[in-house]
């Protein structure tokens, strides 16, 4: 190669350089910084999910031991007032997590534990105020997001904050949960003495109960108080095949077997929408 030649050659390199030096600079970055934003994680948020999860462990048993000690029907001033300082303990434990972890779905397990042992004491305003607390966990997703939402429309109805309770269960939710959100809409209606809204709700909770099959007895008797006749749900009745002998004398006895089947199968299926109402 000439010397002409080679200098044409470092030319067209370096314009190509600096043409695309800025891409391949950032490509560069790009993959640097997923590579240590990847080791800070390992140094850092992954010890802090394992610090989570070990106090989230901890408490989970606390406050096992302590519905354990709350069953017992004949504890003594002594016993009861223990078990009042180990439900401190267990508060002041929760506390400690969701302000040293809050982004964790740990700290939204931790608050749930916290508000059924609140409800459970009747402690309702300290229930609304712990669920409303967990609400704003922002790392759970939208289904745990919905059992809180659920849960806190549950203790702030049970509070007598009916149109709070209201203004919660009309957000959005996902659809598997409708059959949830329209029973308890219904509760609310029924404390607002609103009869027919209530019929409305109810009746939209067992036809999507319905949709999955599902029966809910407390359901049924809510709308049997309303005067509301429903179709009960008949869950589907699972095909059962019962093997057939075949006659080997019948060159063709596996086919009539094998169509027999079918037709056995078509009928059960018949039969089993027929019974759900589809």
């Amino acid at each position: 190669m000439s010397q002409q030649s080679a200098n044409t050659t470092d030319k067209q390199a370096m314009s190509a350089l600096k043409q695309h030096g800025g891409t391949i600079v950032m490509v560069i970055l790009l993959v640097l910084a997923g590579y240590f934003g990847w080791e800070y994680y390992q140094k850092n948020y992954a010890k802090v999910d394992t610090a989570a999860a070990d106090m989230y462990t901890a408490i989970d048993d606390r406050s096992n031991a302590l519905r354990v000690a709350q069953q017992n029907p004949d504890l003594d001033a002594a016993a009861k007032q223990s078990v009042a300082n180990d439900e401190a303990a267990l508060f002041a434990d929760i506390d400690q997590l969701v302000a040293a972890h809050g982004d964790t779905v740990y700290a939204w397990q931790a608050l749930m534990i916290k508000a059924r042992q609140q409800t459970d004491a009747n402690d309702l305003a300290g229930a609304v105020t712990t669920l409303n607390q967990a609400t704003t966990i922002s790392v759970i997703d939208e289904g745990l997001l919905a059992i809180t939402k659920l849960r806190y429309a549950q203790a702030m109805l049970a509070n007598g904050d009916a149109d709070g309770a209201l203004t919660v269960v009309n957000e959005p939710m996902p659809q598997a949960f409708e059959a949830s959100r329209q029973e308890l809409l219904g509760d609310i209606h029924v404390t607002k003495n609103q009869t027919e809204q209530a019929k409305q709700a109810y009746a939209a909770a067992w036809e999507a109960l319905r949709e999955r099959q599902e029966n809910r007895a407390v359901l049924t008797l809510k709308l049997q108080s309303l005067g509301v006749e429903v179709a009960p749900i008949a869950p589907r009745t699972p095909v059962v095949a019962t093997p057939s002998q075949p006659n080997t004398s019948d060159a063709n006895a596996g086919d009539n077997i094998t169509e027999s089947g079918v037709d056995a199968q078509n009928d059960a299926d018949a039969n089993a929408q027929t019974a759900d109402g589809s």
